[in-house]
């Protein structure tokens, strides 16, 4: 523990009220959404500023006094992101949650980074706009979060992750500057991209404090479809075939055997007899959008395309039972065991059927039952195992499970993630997947730049293991 100076200076910039010391520091803070084993936190103080001057002078104190600095959003981070696992500050963005600026006719917004991106995604859609990414969670996660570990989810096949809507951001860099980059131009070529370097950073060059995002007018229709296929061999092919067919789906799921029989039972439908049909191994969530006559044509393509080899083709009329029930696969497939380890990797699209059998196999050399689902347009994949959380053996094999996933992920030209972060939970796996020493070179020297200490979110996000 730092001891009450660290209460009496944070106090001073913020407010005593808004500043947390243990025992106030809670479970909330001191883990993120995946509760993994070894992933607790033990934040010195957890400081809640509701500005960005704020923010610039708890980094500025922080700096100076050489205490660690880990910015947090809404705690939905699967990989350990924005826990302290040293010790130091928790820069907490709760309340920085206003939005500066709304231009529905110019098609942009300016939220603070503390903004819950289902707040986000409303404004805009009341304004007849759209704000595309749809991560996990979206009630709790932060839109300063989702840039962050530029998060992803079912439609960035088609209008990209978070990061792909960022024109600028405001942010807190080393020693406590607030700096912005980007802006409102729609197209600036003039300096080094800078911001994108925050994109995806996970708190590591800085602390994003606002985003100016992008919007697109709503597309006028969207039409979804579940595709039930026989076999993983078959529902990887009919990926492949959708994407060959030069077919632009907004989205292109896809639900493994083991979880479809793990979530039949809540399929739309499934209570009054029209559920998962007998002899389907596979499923695709296909969501076809644009105008009306544009959705419909390419549902008449789609039809035409998968027809012959599907089991069955269900286009639910309740589009939002749909999403509820694909965006419940986590909690059912954890209430299958009581618990589960899932990592977020990616693969070549045209390498997921044999990745997604070498990863079952994995799995079941641990003695361990396992299933995935996942944004199969982009090959990123929730490769997932089950397990009894008091069976510390299990637990044992889930996370060597992991590590053999990881590798596999590299082997096949793919990546250790795709929208969850490196965080803590795969430190040290970055350097192995970038496989060249002048690229981690690169990658440190950056780091350096912007936390010559490297206070900023220590021992997460970097190329080498830091053990």
């Amino acid at each position: 523990m730092l001891g009450d100076p660290l209460q009496t200076a944070l106090g001073r910039i913020v407010g005593a009220e808004h500043v947390l010391r243990a025992p106030r520091v809670s479970s909330p803070y001191n883990h993120d959404a995946s509760r993994r084993r070894g992933v607790v936190g033990r934040a010195d103080a957890v400081v809640l500023p509701g500005s960005a001057a704020e923010v610039a002078a708890v980094v500025r104190w922080c700096y100076a006094h050489e205490v660690a600095i880990v910015s947090r959003g809404g705690g939905t981070g699967l990989a350990g992101g924005a826990v302290a696992l040293e010790g130091g500050v928790v820069c907490s963005m709760e309340r920085m949650n206003r939005v500066r600026e709304l231009e529905p006719e110019l098609w942009r917004m300016y939220p603070e980074a503390g903004v819950r991106t289902s707040d986000v995604r409303r404004l805009a859609r009341e304004n007849g706009l759209m704000f595309a990414p749809d991560p996990g969670a979206s009630e709790q996660s932060q839109i300063g979060g989702n840039v962050a570990t530029n998060a992803g989810g079912p439609h960035a096949l088609k209008y990209g992750a978070s990061g792909s809507w960022v024109r600028g951001l405001e942010a807190v860099i080393a020693p406590g500057e607030l700096i912005t980059l980007g802006g409102v131009a729609r197209r600036d070529v003039a300096g080094y991209d800078l911001k994108s370097l925050l994109i995806g950073s996970e708190g590591t060059l800085g602390v994003i404090t606002a985003v100016r995002l992008g919007l697109l007018p709503a597309p006028e229709a969207a039409i979804a479809l579940v595709v039930f296929l026989r076999t993983r061999a078959e529902g990887c092919g009919a990926i492949l075939e959708v994407l060959g067919a030069g077919l632009q789906p907004a989205v292109l799921e896809f639900v493994d055997g083991e979880t479809l029989a793990i979530v039949a039972r809540a399929y739309p439908g499934a209570a009054a007899g029209e559920g998962v049909p007998a002899g389907a191994g596979f499923a695709l969530i296909v969501e076809v959008d644009g105008s009306r006559a544009q959705a419909q044509a390419q549902r008449a393509e789609l039809l035409e395309l998968l027809g012959s080899a599907a089991v069955a083709i269900d286009e639910p009329q309740d589009a939002a039972a749909l999403w509820r029930w694909r965006d419940g696969f986590n909690g059912a497939v954890t209430a299958a065991r009581g618990g589960k380890l899932s990592e977020d990797v990616v693969f070549p699209v045209e390498r997921l059927a044999e990745a997604l059998e070498r990863f079952e196999v994995l799995a079941a050399e641990q003695g361990l039952r396992s299933c995935a689902w996942g944004h199969g347009g982009d090959g990123n994949v929730h490769a997932t195992v089950l397990v009894d959380p008091e069976r510390e053996a299990e637990l044992d094999a889930a996370e060597a499970t992991g590590e053999k996933l990881f590798a596999l992920a590299i082997a096949l030209g793919g990546s250790i993630t795709g929208e969850h972060g490196v965080g803590w939970v795969k430190r040290g796996w970055l350097a192995r997947q970038l496989g060249d020493a002048r690229a981690v070179e690169l990658h440190e020297q950056i780091k350096r730049v912007f936390d010559p200490k490297g206070l900023l979110n220590p021992g997460k996000k970097l190329a080498r293991d830091p053990v």
